[in-house]
């Protein structure tokens, strides 16, 4: 009997069963269970029938290539080989490659992919542009050498010939389309180069128009700064950069003629915009002559030199009013002011004095009134002044003992 290691036992079986032809390149169908997206990139799940599971696992290098996004509960089809992973001492399924069943997976990442930039909001309406009513200048992002080109410049030429056409050459279809329509729609955007964008090709089969469901061609539409027109292929043909963009035509012939106005009828608008225009110069200068000739036959304008006398008389007369006014206003504070100061003046009046008995005694020949007995002599000549008439007098004899007392005569 030959004991061998656990190593040796898993080793050997890891060589039964890559060594088993059948189990080098097989396809296991299953629902996937226990999905992990590790951090390294790789990826672990599970496959699951009503009676059993397997463990598969799938390397970073061929996960990176998978067009759609693994999720637990979908039935896929899985290639790949057995093989057994030695330290837990367990078979797996080494996955190559994975495609949902009864579904193709390009038509499943594109689903994917939807729901992811419908949630972002990318297709909402209210974030799309409005096109500029008549562009100076239109690009055209799609490759130069197909038929939509030139459908496209026959259109723009015949319907609007002062636009200018700026053609962006990219590849519409295989792996570098994306790359380059999405770097073309960002330079365009970046340097303002038109005024609207139309990114698209001719019809062809859902794997031509691939580069038109990618996501890189889709961020870039949403980012540009100028409106964007897609064109893609038939009118069953709906991408997603259909769906992303400002507006949608079904072919790039309809394209070209949604961005830009159609010269006839523009010409026939200017037509009718210039009879309306003068219809309404003709009205408005009915207008003006019959109100001029209503001004015409005012008095003041038929004959202005009387109405300039007229109203000169009337700026003078309102002008005399307003001096007498004045005037009179004027002669009345006065005259209150001169009352009052009269009514003064007749309080402290000497003649006012007089009247209440008192009288004014003066030296003979002198001005100053005595206002004491010292002031005189016995002998002295007096002059008194009374209300009415004067006497004169001479003084024989006084008295200085003070106001009120004592007398003398004359």
């Amino acid at each position: 009997m030959r004991i061998v290691t656990v190593s040796e036992l898993n080793a050997y079986i890891r060589d039964i069963l890559e060594g088993n032809s059948l189990l080098a390149n097989v396809w296991v169908k299953g629902e996937i269970t226990n999905l992990k997206y590790h951090p390294s990139g790789h990826l672990y799940f599970g496959l699951k029938d009503k009676q059993g599971a397997v463990k598969v696992v799938m390397f970073r290098s061929r996960a990176s290539k998978l067009a759609f996004r693994l999720e637990n509960g979908t039935v896929a089809v899985v290639r790949g080989y057995v093989g057994v992973y030695e330290r837990d001492g367990q078979y797996q399924l080494y996955a190559e490659d994975v495609e949902p069943e009864g579904l193709g997976a390009l038509y499943l990442a594109l689903e994917q992919l939807k729901q992811q930039l419908e949630r972002e909001g990318l297709f909402d309406s209210r974030r799309k542009r409005a096109l500029p009513p008549v562009p100076g200048r239109v690009a055209l992002v799609t490759s130069a050498v197909g038929a939509a080109v030139k459908d496209m410049l026959i259109v723009l030429q015949r319907r609007w010939p002062m636009a200018v056409v700026l053609i962006v050459p990219v590849a519409v279809q295989g792996e570098a389309a994306p790359d380059q329509i999405a770097a073309a729609l960002y330079e365009v955007s970046r340097t303002g180069a038109a005024d609207v964008v139309i990114v698209g090709r001719g019809g062809g089969s859902p794997e031509e128009l691939w580069a038109f469901n990618s996501e890189l061609v889709a961020r870039a539409i949403a980012d540009s700064r100028i409106p964007v027109v897609s064109a893609v292929g038939h009118e069953k043909d709906v991408t997603i950069a259909d769906l992303v963009a400002d507006r949608r035509a079904p072919t790039p012939s309809a394209a070209a003629e949604l961005v830009v106005p159609d010269q006839s009828d523009v010409k026939r608008l200017l037509a009718v915009f210039r009879l309306r225009l003068g219809r309404g110069l003709d009205q408005q200068l009915r207008g003006y002559r019959e109100r001029l000739q209503r001004l015409q036959s005012r008095k003041g304008l038929a004959d202005p030199q009387d109405w300039l006398c007229q109203r000169r008389k009337d700026i003078v007369d309102g002008f005399e009013r307003r001096l007498v006014n004045s005037m009179r206003g004027a002669f009345d504070r006065d005259a209150a002011r001169l009352s009052t100061l009269v009514g003064r003046l007749e309080a402290v009046s000497p003649i006012n004095t007089l009247a209440r008995g008192y009288s004014i005694c003066r030296l003979a020949g002198t001005e100053k009134a005595v206002l004491d007995a010292a002031e005189v002599r016995t002998g002295d000549k007096m002059h008194v002044q009374l209300l009415r008439g004067q006497l004169f007098c001479t003084v024989n004899e006084k008295t200085e003992t003070g106001v009120g007392t004592g007398g003398g005569s004359s």
